[in-house]
């Protein structure tokens, strides 16, 4: 069974380019652990979600291994440094998990 996790993070327009500076250095530390899976990065253009938001999202084979992933991110000391400068910007942000059908 296939599982799709997804961050969606809503950032102040106005420092949009400090915050995508710092998603760029988030892509760098996935492409350079082993442990950590490399995600679609998607910015709205239009649609529901308002133009301030980016979405992350990857899928996993199993709800274990998402769940698992969310683990290995708490636990990145890296991650959480570029997280600590990033949530500055946030205006909302949260974890949504899709279960694949058919």
């Amino acid at each position: 069974m296939v599982y799709k996790m997804r961050f969606v993070q809503n950032y102040d327009k106005k420092d949009e380019a400090a915050f995508l500076a710092l998603e760029k250095r988030f892509i760098e530390l996935e492409e350079k652990s082993a442990d950590l899976k490399r995600g679609h990065r998607y910015v709205s253009v239009m649609g529901r979600e308002a133009v301030n938001t980016m979405i992350w999202e990857a899928e996993y084979d199993s709800m274990e291994e998402a769940v698992n992933a969310l683990k290995i991110i708490q636990e990145n000391p890296e991650h959480d440094a570029l997280l600590e400068k990033q949530i500055c910007f946030m205006r909302d942000s949260y974890v949504e998990l899709y279960q694949q059908i058919g």
